[in-house]
């Protein structure tokens, strides 16, 4: 199936991908990036020393197309089928990704080393977030200006760059590292808009023993993609903020519904032993009132009996009429 695509990386960088039905195995890769800055490249096509780089990097499965496609920079021929194993294709793939990166750290690296001569240049790797590199015969300034949209993202950028440079200062082989809200004295005579911004000034300290061999790579990677640390650390801060803001409010609303529960337990109970002691009271109560009935029937019950006088008896035993003695008659009956 052929393939012809076109697609943009950060509004500036242009790559083209295309393939033929009748050459499925090589694939060919243009790109459209706009130089880091005018001295690191001439004006026409890449440098030399960026075309090496893209050569040693892609030398096992990619070669470079001379001329590169009309309207682009740079044409890889890609070839994947001498990747037999497909970690080895995953593997290169990701290094494809990585080819703007490769040729915009391939000029800087030749600006770090270029230690002799002196000047302050504006870089771009991303239009939004310019840099720049101030050269003096013994060292090189990275200096990068801060800008951020928003309040809690600069108080955050703003602890991180304090403790970067306290930490920078500890360690003898590494760029020491100083921070400032007002530009450096290697930035006199820039543009205003260059220099306006809300995050102060960061700046590195490059000397010759960092740009040295391997290092060179390596040093201008960290200098490409600090500001997209930056980001990312500011980013990972909030968002662990946030848990923590989260798990604490979990654990107060927690401790408030065990609080209310308890409470409703409490006066569940309040009431129960109100209840018990107004039935306690009323049985009580209904006691005494039955006791006090029944001394009231007692009373009546006495009363309705027959009143005996002491004295009484000794007067009627004086009026005993005595009683008569009768003799018994016989009596005859008639007509027996």
């Amino acid at each position: 199936m052929p393939v012809d695509h076109t697609f943009f990386e950060f509004g500036s960088v242009r790559y083209h991908v295309q393939a033929s039905a009748s050459d499925p195995e090589n694939v060919y890769l243009s790109i459209s990036t706009p130089s880091l800055s005018h001295e690191a490249s001439p004006s026409t096509g890449l440098p030399e020393f960026t075309l090496q780089e893209a050569t040693k990097m892609y030398h096992k499965f990619a070669e470079v197309v001379e001329p590169s496609k009309e309207g682009y920079a740079l044409t890889l021929k890609l070839n994947f089928s001498g990747l037999a194993r497909p970690k080895d294709r995953a593997r290169a793939v990701r290094q494809v990704s990585l080819l703007q990166s490769v040729i915009l750290g391939s000029q800087l690296k030749h600006l770090l080393g270029s230690l002799g001569s002196s000047g302050a240049t504006k870089l771009v790797y991303n239009h939004r977030d310019p840099f720049f590199v101030s050269r003096t015969p013994g060292k090189i300034s990275a200096i990068f200006p801060m800008r951020f949209r928003d309040d809690t993202d600069l108080a955050v950028a703003t602890s991180f760059f304090q403790e970067l440079q306290d930490a920078g200062s500890s360690y003898a082989r590494a760029p020491r590292c100083s921070w400032s809200a007002i530009p450096p004295p290697e930035l006199r005579g820039e543009p205003v808009h260059h220099l306006t911004t809300n995050g102060g000034f960061v700046s590195f300290d490059i000397f010759e023993r960092h740009v040295k061999r391997k290092r060179a790579a390596k040093t201008a990677w960290i200098l490409l993609n600090f500001q997209a640390y930056v980001k990312y650390h500011i980013k990972c801060t909030r968002n662990y903020i946030q848990s923590r803001m989260r798990k604490r409010q979990e654990t107060l609303a927690e401790v408030i519904l065990n609080a209310r529960l308890r409470g409703g337990d409490e006066k569940k109970k309040l009431q129960v032993r109100k209840k018990s002691k107004r039935r306690l009271f009323s049985l009580g109560k209904a006691k005494k009132l039955q006791k006090g009935l029944r001394a009231v029937m007692d009373g009546l019950r006495r009363l309705r009996q027959r009143i005996r006088v002491k004295a009484l008896d000794r007067f009627r035993r004086c009026f005993v009429m005595p009683k008569l003695a009768t003799k018994k008659h016989d009596y005859l009956r008639l007509g027996a």
